[in-house]
């Protein structure tokens, strides 16, 4: 499709859906290492230091007397997490890991999940201000501020659960048992039927673990993504203002109630789609624990 024939709406979604990145685009295929997407390392990486900054903040300044209120909702929110840790993950000692990471992991993606929120083009006024994305080939011309909107993000998190599911498989039930039962669960047979069931066992527990692993970024990914765009639609009714009509005020005032609303209803899906992906970390992990 030529230029001239890509309606302005249509150019508006297509700029603030492309990443700045090392290719000046976005990539085409779903695993290409080649390519980094600086704007998501940015706000991931930023976003984590940050979480881990008040809990180190808060662990250092806890105090046996009168808490302060930071303090409580730090303790209220890791005694959640614990709770849910002890209903899940059966071993102590694991859970003497699994409980911060997952305490870690709720408030990292919460936050990152929160940039969702920011005006869609309250970034790229501040870089047109400052002379940085004023123009194509600017070096923050483009700019997507929503890490988990990259596939990338959410699929790298979800490698490092799959990753500890490994470990803890290896950990409980040793290396050679973990392999065993690769090949011999959840079909437990004995002679010939358990040697010619082999493989679709082992098939079984591959599909099983790519699953988790797809369906878990998947899930966090196309939720984010699918908010990122509807609150692009909403800015385009307030991008159609040609003057005082009547036209340009009823879409005026459509953006502000539609942007309102759907904020408000996003603040519940950013918080249950941070939720889950602990709830499952801590489920998967939980799991790997376990024979079948």
């Amino acid at each position: 499709m030529a230029a001239s024939e890509i309606s302005p709406q249509s150019e508006y979604i297509q700029h603030h859906l492309v990443h700045l990145s090392n290719i000046g685009g976005n990539q085409k295929a779903i695993a290409d290492f080649s390519v980094v997407n600086y704007d998501s390392l940015f706000w991931a990486i930023l976003t984590g230091l940050v979480v881990v900054y008040f809990l180190w903040r808060a662990a250092r300044s806890a105090t046996s007397g009168v808490p302060g209120r930071f303090q409580v909702a730090v303790e209220m929110l890791a005694g959640m997490v614990d709770e849910e840790a002890k209903s899940i993950v059966p071993s102590a000692v694991s859970r003497r890991f699994m409980s911060p990471l997952a305490l870690t992991v709720f408030l990292w993606i919460t936050l990152m999940n929160t940039l969702d929120l920011v005006p869609v083009d309250l970034m790229g006024w501040i870089f047109r201000m400052t002379g940085l994305g004023a123009h194509h080939g600017d070096v923050l011309y483009y700019h997507r501020i929503l890490p988990t909107a990259d596939l990338n993000v959410p699929l790298g998190m979800s490698l490092g659960v799959l990753i500890l599911m490994f470990y803890y498989g290896i950990k409980i039930k040793h290396p050679v048992g973990f392999v065993k039962e690769l090949f011999t669960a959840p079909f437990h047979a004995h002679g010939i039927l358990g040697v010619v069931l082999i493989p679709f066992n082992f098939l079984l527990n591959v599909i099983e673990y790519l699953a988790k692993f797809f369906s878990l970024g998947m899930r966090l990914f196309g939720n984010m993504f699918a908010g990122e765009l509807i609150f692009m639609l909403i800015a385009l009714l307030g991008g159609a203002w040609t003057g005082f009509n009547a036209m340009s005020l009823g879409m005026g005032i459509g953006h502000v109630i539609a942007g309102s609303v759907w904020a408000i209803f996003h603040i519940l899906i950013i918080l249950l789609q941070a939720f889950i992906f602990m709830m499952l970390t801590l489920v998967y992990v939980g799991q790997a624990h376990e024979g079948h």
